[in-house]
């Protein structure tokens, strides 16, 4: 009987992390649109019309589109060879990717413990502990933030992160020396895997970077130099694969302008509302630090904080997407510090400060129960915290059809492309439309209460307008019928030939 209370507290996390996994299941169902999710409907729309040359997932140009990474590629083809709709194809990615993300997360635990709670404690770390404020962001895996981008690429792509660490660390420690777990094609194997990361989704392929180098950096006896041969080639190999994919020029993303700077400092605001939680895991890491100074997390941990310092310093803002190099390794120790070695008083003191961190994030993110019975089922206290996901643009699709182009406020056209239309500007920075100022400049001068009618009438022209859709009334010299209304207010206007 001893022994009872000990197996039913280790059933608790498996129990959590498997009501958790349900409840993304249902959320996946309802596939709660916010953010990016017409971005990437557009470029499933894009492939399924034309695998080859799909051209700009938003406005109509023949622009290539970091979009197209192979993760879009193979969605594509399913909704070109299924004829499914493009919604149900985001859906059967997101379980894709969830799937993914559990098996990478589980598989690389098991290189760093072996107790048989670690993975679902790692998981139920992941997704909760974070801070007291709501936080989503396309690449971070709190469980609100994970409900409203569980269909997008980065989920896929972190799931192949957490396998590709998996895999780069039994390389590593096979045998106790460098590449000796096998060949050469394992090592070019994760050549290509890496490469395909950074496809995929370009923020968190410097997350896999960065705790691939970690994981490298770890490795214990080191290596002889005869050996760093296989490493090297997988690396070269990674590089070719880059350089060959034709759909867009990856190594041009370096370039990216100051667009990206300023849609990201927002990521540095609010740290410890957003993040607070996470100091039981840094504390984690100090204890992992004093046991061996080369722990792999602790690693992982030191190069994030390098590189979102370094971004925050030098005025990199978009350096903040490689926070979730920060914020797993600290995740991950604060998990398997209430499962390692010691006395059993401390890993019970320490479970219970866990405990206490996970439902305290837990209550943070209880609105993500919303997307699944909606807000008015939620108590008022519970409700409070549910973010309302967008409705789309669906009441448009009767009269706008698939290649038509919309001009509209960029809210509207982080939407429309999702159904096949194209927008007058893109509502998203696009690095590789050399028009986009003109083009956001020709909607907003459109839309501006002072404009003359001919300069609205040659807009309108130049970029082959036929509808608008605005909130109310639009001046547009009587070219204008009102066709439909939606939501908010919306009118649907074709333009009169």
């Amino acid at each position: 009987m001893r022994g009872a209370p000990s197996r039913a507290t280790a059933a608790v996390p498996p129990a959590a992390a498997a009501l958790v996994l349900g409840l993304m299941v249902l959320v996946i169902v309802r596939l709660p649109w916010a953010g990016d999710l017409g971005m990437h409907a557009a470029t499933v729309e894009r492939l399924r019309h034309n695998l080859l040359d799909p051209g700009n997932p938003l406005v109509d140009a023949d622009t290539p589109s970091p979009y197209y990474s192979p993760w879009m590629l193979l969605l594509g083809c399913v909704a070109r060879v299924t004829g499914l709709s493009v919604f149900v194809v985001l859906r059967i990615g997101a379980v894709v990717g969830l799937a993914l993300l559990v098996t990478g997360v589980q598989r690389y635990v098991r290189t760093l413990s072996r107790h048989p709670v670690a993975p679902a404690l790692v998981l139920l770390c992941l997704l909760f502990l974070w801070g007291t404020a709501l936080f989503e962001w396309s690449g971070f895996l709190g469980l609100n933030s994970l409900a409203l981008t569980v269909s997008y690429p980065s989920v896929f792509t972190l799931g192949l992160a957490f396998h590709f660490w998996a895999w780069l660390a039994r390389a590593v420690r096979s045998s106790g020396s460098f590449g000796s777990s096998g060949g050469w094609g394992d090592w070019l194997g994760l050549g290509v895997l890496w490469a395909v990361i950074l496809l995929c989704h370009q923020f968190s392929g410097v997350v896999a970077s960065l705790g691939a180098l970690a994981t490298v950096l770890a490795a214990r006896p080191r290596p002889a130099r005869a050996v760093w041969a296989r490493p090297a080639a997988g690396l070269a190999l990674g590089v070719v694969v880059l350089w060959l994919w034709p759909y867009y020029d990856f190594f041009a993303l370096f370039g990216a302008g100051a667009d990206l700077e300023s849609v990201h400092r927002a990521l540095y605001r609010d740290p410890v509302g957003r993040f607070g939680l996470v100091l039981v895991g840094v504390v984690a890491l100090g204890l992992r630090w004093r046991r061996d100074r080369w722990d792999p997390l602790v690693l992982f941990f030191g190069l994030g904080v390098m590189v979102c310092a370094g971004g925050w310093l030098s005025g990199h803002y978009s350096w903040g997407r490689a926070l979730p190099a920060v914020l797993i390794p600290a995740q991950v120790a604060a998990a398997l510090e209430v499962v390692a070695a010691g006395r059993r008083s401390v890993r019970v003191a320490w479970a219970c400060v866990l405990g206490a961190a996970l439902l305290v994030g837990a209550w943070t993110q209880a609105g993500t129960l919303g997307y699944v019975l909606g807000r008015e089922r939620l108590p008022e206290v519970v409700a409070a915290k549910y973010r309302e996901p967008w409705v789309g643009y669906r009441w448009i699709t009767p009269w706008v059809k698939y290649g038509d182009v919309v001009l509209a406020r960029t809210s509207a056209a982080r939407q429309i492309p999702a159904y096949g239309p194209y927008t007058v500007a893109p509502g998203y920075p696009d690095f590789f439309l050399s028009d986009e100022g003109r083009r956001v400049a020709a909607v907003r001068r459109y839309f501006a209460a002072g404009t003359a009618d001919g300069v609205r009438r040659d807009i309108v022209k130049s970029y082959g307008v036929r509808w608008v859709v605005a909130r109310g009334a639009v001046r547009g010299a009587g070219e204008l019928r009102e066709v439909t209304r939606g939501p908010g207010g919306q009118v649907l206007y074709v333009v009169v030939p």
